[in-house]
């Protein structure tokens, strides 16, 4: 290990995942194997090291070495790592949100928010999976998507799972929502899809400065404006000005969210091995929940939290 891998559950506990109901063994019948906070532990360990799926999983997991580093009496079985798997998409998203709050009490987050959708390529034998557009590329893909929100050195603070990489509106909006939960910035950046009237208005009205290009689409009447919060601005206050300089400085910020999703496929979201939606999406946030763990443990050992490797 693993020395490196050792080092991610240095500064970190899991033990709240023992807090969920659903990983409570059942009390009459056969006793069900009942360690999510090692088995988080193997996980992360094996995404860590490029080890995807509940058979690689738990052939790693019958190392030595690395059962005991994390934590087990014993290696675990395939059934125990793919019911752990099962139980786990039930509380992902809580346990992805503690890792951001322990990310935002240790002074992680900016005042920068920045706004995004990427692709999740899927295996052909998914059939949950389907046929979706990149934009960006100009190119089909076979699998789901991902819209994150991210902050300070490549940290994600909110996210879901979506089936493409192109999101309705509605998605847009709750992640947005879920980011301002966690704190409010001053800024929030998104691209040219982001330029609806609803997530400008919200952002205003949270006191946050939406910042995303305007999209004339098929308008007979064009406005004179580069970002749709000028136009938002000058409609709704008198005494507030946002000079065209200021605004293209933050847009430069949105490069961040691109690293961000560089940097969390690098964790496992890139290629999604499992078959099915709900297991697809399960590791998809596990390999957020491993940027965090990765960024979190860097600054704790005094290194940058930006950086993707131990």
């Amino acid at each position: 290990m693993e020395t490196e891998t050792l080092a991610l559950f240095e500064h970190l506990s899991f033990e709240f995942l023992t807090e969920f109901d659903v990983f409570a063994p059942t009390k009459t019948g056969r006793t069900r194997e009942h360690e999510p906070p090692e088995l988080m532990r193997g996980f992360l360990h094996c995404y860590y090291k490029d080890i995807y799926g509940i058979r690689p999983v738990a052939r790693q997991l019958h190392n030595t070495v690395v059962w005991l580093s994390c934590g087990f009496d014993s290696p675990p079985s395939r059934d125990a790592v793919g019911r752990f798997l099962t139980d786990l998409e039930h509380v992902v998203n809580e346990v992805f949100d503690r890792l951001v709050e322990q990310a935002a009490r240790r002074g992680l987050l900016d005042l920068t928010y920045c706004i995004d959708s990427t692709d999740v390529r899927a295996m052909l034998a998914d059939q949950d999976a389907s046929k979706c557009y990149d934009p960006t590329d100009d190119e089909y893909y076979y699998g789901y998507g991902c819209t994150i929100v991210s902050t300070g050195q490549k940290i994600p603070i909110a996210a879901e799972f979506t089936e493409s990489k192109q999101a309705p509106e509605e998605t847009a909006m709750r992640v947005t929502c879920d980011a301002l939960a966690v704190a409010t910035p001053i800024w929030m950046v998104g691209d040219s899809a982001y330029d609806t009237l609803n997530w400008h208005d919200h952002l205003l009205a949270a006191g946050v400065v939406p910042v995303a290009p305007y999209n004339a689409r098929s308008t007979d009447d064009p406005k004179d404006i580069e970002y749709r919060v000028e136009d938002r601005i000058e409609q709704h206050s008198e005494d507030v000005q946002l000079k065209q300089a200021i605004l293209d400085e933050r847009y430069n910020n949105r490069t961040g969210v691109e690293r961000t999703n560089d940097a969390v496929k690098d964790c496992g979201l890139g290629h999604v091995r499992a078959r099915g939606r709900v297991h697809a999406r399960t590791e998809v946030f596990l390999a957020l929940c491993l940027r965090l763990v990765v960024a979190i443990t860097n600054y704790e050992r005094g290194n940058e939290p930006g950086c993707e490797k131990l």
